[in-house]
């Protein structure tokens, strides 16, 4: 335990938990929205790479702070890389000021070094990257954003709607739910898998079961659209969201067989066709052709890096992300 004037820090418990979620909620003005303990258990409790790293500030019989640390793998030239992400933090209001979530994310920090984690990763906002850079984090930088816009019409609503957009996804009727196909047709997804051309750089460890967990909990709203010919011939995984008044797809995972080119730009294709959303949203990728998409520079979340185990940062050419890599989290 360490201490601070008479609040001290420990791992979480878990008769902690519900006094836990209700901190987060009031932290994220939330309200009583379920959807919130459905996120925490996904993340932290159901996560296929193992349970979070979780610490809470208590100051007597009160939980005061609360700090979670995601495990995550990556797979880089044949090796498996383990790494965590920095997520979920509150304070309560009355404790705001006082240091705790710097002595929380520094203790975590020391925690996964006795773990022998390799480094932690995040995608921090404006508000609270300073502090990150303060406690040793490094900027890697943005990765790629690119769109595809429906018409020119949906070009402007997009150019119109540069605020942030909701985290829930919007209902869709295209394609299969997410949670059912990736369970019913597993041994399809690991063939797919299998076929992937080498990751150019760190990619997470995909599996079936990782994929089943990502995108298969039906509160997050993933959809899935096979080829035509069926899901042996190719599949992606997307979301519909808001984003002001533009409607946007988010293009999560392609997985054709081989990585091939132009049955992913046939996909791509028929999933704009098919939700006339405004645009499409991507993480840009060799595996995927331009096909209508053009790159949003100085858009996107800001990837940072803080050492661990490992004390070379991976340059940003170094990182083979996908949205589904970087959102909800």
């Amino acid at each position: 335990m360490a201490s601070n004037d008479t609040v001290m820090l420990r791992p979480l418990e878990p008769a902690d938990r519900d006094r836990v979620l209700a901190l987060l909620t009031t932290s994220l003005h939330q309200g009583d929205d379920p959807r919130i303990e459905l996120l925490y258990a996904w993340k932290h409790e159901q996560n296929v790479f193992g349970p979070s790293l979780l610490l809470v500030a208590v100051d007597g019989d009160a939980i005061v702070g609360f700090r979670a640390f995601m495990r995550w793998r990556f797979e880089l030239r044949g090796r498996v890389v383990e790494a965590t992400r920095a997520v979920d933090t509150a304070t309560h209001p009355d404790y705001q000021g006082r240091g705790i979530f710097t002595r929380l994310t520094l203790r975590a920090v020391e925690m996964l070094r006795d773990e022998g984690a390799s480094f932690v990763f995040n995608t921090p906002n404006e508000g609270s990257r300073p502090g990150y850079l303060k406690m040793g984090w490094q900027v890697v930088g943005r990765p790629p954003i690119a769109v595809r816009p429906r018409s020119l019409v949906s070009a402007v609503r997009m150019a119109q709607s540069r605020g942030p957009a909701e985290p829930w996804s919007d209902p869709s009727t295209v394609g299969a739910d997410a949670a059912q196909l990736l369970r019913a047709e597993a041994h399809v997804i690991r063939a797919l898998l299998s076929s992937q051309p080498a990751a150019r750089g760190l990619r997470t460890v995909r599996s079936p079961e990782y994929l089943s967990w990502r995108y298969g909990s039906e509160f997050l709203g993933y959809r899935v659209l096979p080829a035509t010919q069926g899901t042996e011939h190719g599949a992606i995984i997307f979301r519909v969201r808001r984003r002001g008044a533009a409607r946007e797809v988010v293009l999560d995972e392609v997985l054709v067989p081989e990585g091939d080119r132009r049955v992913a730009t046939t996909l791509v294709k028929a999933l704009a066709k098919k939700t006339g959303a405004d645009y499409i949203i991507r993480i840009g990728s060799r595996a995927l052709p331009s096909g209508g998409f053009f790159p949003l520079p100085r858009q996107g979340p800001i990837l940072t890096w803080r050492a661990v185990c490992d004390a070379h940062m991976p340059a940003l050419v170094d990182w083979d992300l996908t949205m589904g890599d970087v959102e909800l989290f």
